[in-house]
């Protein structure tokens, strides 16, 4: 019985690497804390601010009025503003 499991659970792991896999890299994560430029879809307004926090659904930047939760639905565009000009991350 417990050898039926044990072929369960790895089998349920190597599906959720499959997954990670096929989602590619994460870049969220890489910028937190950075000073972004995010444009979204309805009207493409920059909207500046730093990057504080992620979930699967939302962003929360830091912005010069306040905080401002953003859905990454909405989002058209993500650039960088910390970089120098060249610079190529390693997203």
């Amino acid at each position: 019985m417990a050898a039926i499991e044990d072929a369960d659970l790895k089998a349920e792991i190597q599906d959720t690497k499959n997954v990670a896999e096929r989602h590619g890299p994460q870049f969220i994560p890489k910028l937190r804390g950075k000073k972004l430029i995010v444009r979204l879809v309805s009207g493409g307004q920059p909207i500046t601010g730093t990057l504080e926090g992620y979930n699967p659904y939302e962003i929360l930047l830091q912005t010069a009025k306040g905080q401002l939760l953003v859905f990454k639905h909405a989002i058209a565009t993500i650039e960088i503003v910390d970089e120098p000009k060249g610079y190529k991350a390693d997203i």
